[in-house]
């Protein structure tokens, strides 16, 4: 047992890992803490897939909101291009919500995979093909449901689907960054109220617990790593990354 001021982390040190890992690579890239996280957690410790999206969205109401803070200081956020994600993007999480709140955990498990395999394929493929081609962004409301939606319903997904789309589109990498991840805060605010009215939350407060613990220790090696790898180098590790776990745990759902 490992015992710190009389607290027992022998339970949590799995999610403590996760959470580390996933920061480093969200810290480096700007995305991806929810994907990798949810990915390891039901792929690889078999987490029922609405209570790891719940413990995700409760652990990013932390992260997200020091994120859109620091955003808002430093002038990267597009008040525009804010409020047309805003209203599409929460109405897309209650619906993602419902839907893998209301579906048995077994069931919809391999479906949640697949989901995340495809958003590994996605980086793989773009990561390879970077930088993008630039065009005008277009279709930003339908795209903030759509994130919205995957985000709630596979665990995560809201800067893979929406940063990535708006960037291979051509908008400002500032603004989009900066934007994105201030409209992820009332988004998985809006997400963790509602997992918490269908689920609760008494028995999540240790895995999560660990997931903030792991998270905030890797915060500023993740920022160090931001300087030293390329985009194009850290989307094809997390593209590979999130590919393989994610079929590993199709295969153990379907084995």
């Amino acid at each position: 047992m490992m015992e710190v001021f009389g607290f027992d982390l022998g339970p949590i040190i799995p999610f403590i890992l996760i959470g580390f890992a996933a920061q480093m690579v969200d810290g480096a890239l700007g995305m991806a803490f929810g994907v990798i996280t949810n990915t390891l957690m039901v792929g690889l410790l078999g987490v029922p897939p609405a209570l790891a999206s719940q413990r995700v969205h409760l652990v990013e109401c932390f992260t997200t909101a020091t994120s859109g803070i620091s955003h808002l200081l430093h002038g990267n956020i597009d008040k525009g291009l804010f409020f047309r994600l805003l209203v599409p993007g929460v109405i897309g999480g209650l619906l993602g919500t419902y839907l893998i709140t209301s579906i048995d955990g077994d069931t919809i498990k391999p479906f949640v995979l697949i989901y995340l395999a495809g958003i590994g394929v996605w980086l793989l493929i773009r990561g390879l093909l970077y930088p993008p081609r630039v065009r005008q962004a277009r279709h930003v409301a339908p795209l903030g449901l759509v994130g919205g939606f995957l985000d709630a319903a596979g665990g995560g997904g809201w800067g893979p689907v929406v940063t990535s789309n708006l960037l291979v589109q051509g908008a400002e990498p500032r603004k989009v960054v900066g934007t994105v991840n201030s409209v992820e805060f009332f988004l998985t605010l809006t997400i963790s109220a509602s997992f918490i009215y269908h689920l609760g939350i008494s028995h999540i407060a240790g895995a999560t617990l660990g997931l903030i613990i792991g998270g905030i220790a890797a915060a500023p090696f993740g920022a160090m790593a931001a300087k030293h790898f390329s985009p194009k180098l850290m989307l094809v590790l997390v593209g590979i990354a999130l590919s393989v776990t994610s079929a590993y745990g199709i295969w153990t759902a379907w084995g």
